[in-house]
């Protein structure tokens, strides 16, 4: 068994996360709601160093490569996850727990009174993390593309 390894992002960590935010945005692709996501939320790419640098970023690791990232936003008292991960190969071994668990905890050190998260509506694997930690749906947004009559 292997334990879930979670420590701070780092500028070093860019390119392995770089690469990871390709795969798991490959990854949506054809996902109920995965394209609208990858249209409204830009590829950092070459920009993780900044996202590291004006949010808070946890990466899960295996020695030194890197399995999974969390990026959350501190909105005074309300703390946003933008985004969670953790490549296929690495799951099931508890490390979205603990990316979620170090984004909780803090959160709570800073004060914040609530935490957001999104999933995507056929996104059993991030639902099922959401809810493990105690988080739980408190808005459901649909929507349809409108064809010209």
């Amino acid at each position: 068994m292997i334990d879930p390894t979670v420590r701070g992002a780092q500028a070093a960590d860019s390119t392995q996360l770089a690469w990871l935010e390709r795969e798991a945005r490959g990854s949506l692709v054809g996902q109920r709601g995965g394209d609208r996501w990858l249209l409204e939320h830009l590829e950092r790419g070459e920009a993780w160093a900044t996202t590291i640098r004006e949010r808070q970023a946890w990466v899960a690791h295996i020695g030194d490569v890197i399995v999974g990232y969390i990026v959350a936003s501190f909105l005074e008292d309300l703390v946003r996850i933008d985004e969670v991960y953790v490549s296929p190969e690495a799951r099931e071994l508890g490390f979205g727990d603990e990316l979620l668990a170090i984004a909780i905890s803090s959160a709570r050190q800073r004060g914040a009174r609530t935490l957001d998260g999104e999933a995507l509506p056929g996104d059993r694997n991030t639902k099922n993390l959401y809810e493990r930690a105690g988080i739980k749906a408190r808005l459901i947004t649909v929507s349809t593309p409108l064809e010209p009559r």
